[in-house]
């Protein structure tokens, strides 16, 4: 049962059967059969399919909450009996995102670099990254769904994505009635670094998706700079949940279409090897994971789906 249990573990993580099969150096089809294996042992539906997605059902998503930590034990102490020095030192490169290091991790790195004095940390804050190796790279830590590759894609957290607009714009421009009207308002565009195309807006509503033409003068490639435009009164944003909710809170920015916030955004950590991984990255992906369940879980709260 661990081996078809590690499997649902991957697919979830990697976000398909396809990366979830690279990943455990199997087939497809061997990674589908060992979860469906898991689901005949347990007698419960762990993951729907159709013939374009696949999403975690309830149930799956609990038993994924309850056995990732007891597996990710058993690795451990596999990793600490098998290696002659399992210290967390030398040096840890991280290729990471620039948003989420000012935000979460700047503020506490100092916890974890006091809890190991032995290791000296280089942040490569940066959005994209070419190559772990060739860039000298232990871990990447990223947002958006990874693209499909050998390396091990670990998922943080889903942070919801929200439409939001300063009380100056809405001022001067109007609040939209529904989101058929953004057509007629300045939206500022996002544009993904790592494959240079503009993000389309769409809304989620209990697994209806409606995509949403908008048009705007400004298009950024930064989370932080959309932030500081939208607070600034320059148009109407969609942002990630994180890091936006204490302006949500303070009226520095308003939440549109709070009914229209189905849509989730993923956060990953991504390094070389599922086997053999150095105590350094461990500890460190532990960190990061800790951070991610932290003052922010309440803006982070709707479930992660897996594309096929």
């Amino acid at each position: 049962m661990l081996s078809n249990i590690g499997a649902l573990i991957a697919v979830v993580e990697a976000g398909s059967f396809a990366r979830a099969a690279e990943a455990l150096g199997l087939s497809s089809s061997g990674v589908s059969r060992a979860v469906a294996r898991l689901e005949e042992q347990l007698g419960v539906r762990l993951l729907h399919r159709t013939t374009r997605w696949v999403t975690v059902t309830p149930e799956g998503q609990s038993f994924y909450d309850q056995v990732k930590p007891m597996l990710s034990g058993i690795e451990d102490a596999a990793a600490t009996l098998s290696s002659d020095d399992h210290k967390v030192k030398g040096r840890l490169r991280v290729c990471i995102d620039p948003f989420f290091s000012r935000l979460l991790l700047a503020p506490r790195l100092q916890e974890f670099t006091a809890k190991h004095p032995q290791l000296e940390v280089e942040l490569l804050a940066k959005q994209e990254f070419s190559d772990l190796t060739a860039e000298g790279v232990d871990i990447a830590i990223r947002f958006g769904p990874p693209t499909p590759s050998s390396l091990v894609a670990r998922k943080l957290l889903d942070t919801r994505i929200l439409t939001v607009a300063a009380p100056a714009y809405l001022a001067a421009h109007g609040r939209p009635a529904d989101i058929a009207e953004l057509a007629g308002h300045e939206c500022v565009q996002f544009l993904d670094p790592a494959t240079h195309r503009k993000f389309e807006w769409e809304f989620h509503r209990a697994g209806e998706i409606v995509p949403v033409p908008t048009h705007g003068n400004i298009m950024v490639s930064d989370v932080g700079t959309m932030l500081g435009l939208c607070i600034s009164g320059a148009g109407i944003c969609q942002v990630m949940a994180l890091g936006t909710g204490d302006y949500i809170l303070r009226g520095e920015l308003i939440e549109l279409f709070p009914e229209w916030n189905g849509e989730t955004f993923p956060l990953y950590a991504l390094y070389q090897s599922r086997r053999h991984v150095a105590p350094k990255v461990r500890a460190f992906i532990d960190f990061c994971s800790e951070l991610a369940r932290g003052p922010f879980e309440n803006l982070t709260d709707a479930a992660p789906r897996v594309t096929k």
